[in-house]
């Protein structure tokens, strides 16, 4: 078990770290999204500055990177479990892992200098990986919150918090694991982290609302 997470760890991340967001801006108005708006290789600074279908792509491609990392995850670990101390490695352990990993990787790329992205789609990709059923909830209540308020930041907080309050009661009735409750709580506080400025010029009443374009600004 120990090896096969030494294999799904490095692997997630590097699944992970793939610059979707910088290749389609690049591809589709050759720009390098990293010098507009937030400097962020994710879907909201994409959709704003390579427009609506780059935008599209882009938030496909990293829900696919978290989905791809947990499935992988998944079955490289198998039926598996192994003890490190108090903790205990199985197959849930494995996903929610092969989750983060692939989260870090899409925040801090090493194929671009460590930049990236705030990891909510790549963790929204890992959630629906592990329960599609709250990955979709989920996924409704940040775009409910988006487009009644129009502040992506607040949807992709709210949407990711919203995981921890699903979960809670699923977990205690021993309706879904502990480990993707614990996932949720470690995805949550990272997506906060990462919109730390946002959070800022929400307070301040300066964020910027989300405007459609079809192309550069």
């Amino acid at each position: 078990m120990i090896l096969q997470l030494m294999v799904i760890i490095p692997l997630s991340y590097l699944l992970g770290a793939i610059p979707f967001g910088l290749i389609i801006g690049q591809l589709a108005r050759g720009i390098d999204v990293r010098q507009y708006g937030s400097g962020k290789t994710g879907f909201a600074n994409v959709l704003r500055t390579a427009g609506v279908r780059a935008g599209a792509a882009t938030f496909f491609a990293d829900v696919g990177k978290g989905i791809l990392a947990v499935l992988l995850g998944g079955i490289i670990v198998g039926g598996s479990t192994a003890t490190v101390g108090p903790l205990i490695f199985d197959y849930q352990g494995a996903q929610v892992i092969a989750a983060m990993a692939a989260v870090a990787g899409h925040n801090w790329s090493v194929y671009i200098r460590f930049e990236g992205g705030r990891g909510v789609d790549t963790s929204l990709g890992g959630l629906i990986a592990m329960s599609p059923f709250i990955g979709l909830a989920c996924l409704a209540i940040g775009m409910i919150v988006i487009l009644v308020w129009r502040y992506v930041s607040l949807g992709s907080m709210l949407g990711a918090g919203s995981s921890i309050l699903i979960l809670i009661p699923l977990v205690a009735l021993g309706h879904e694991p502990v480990e993707y409750l614990i996932f949720g709580t470690m995805a949550t506080g990272l997506v906060v982290y990462q919109h730390r400025d946002n959070i800022g010029r929400l307070r301040a009443g300066t964020e910027r609302r989300l405007e459609l374009r079809r192309g550069r600004r």
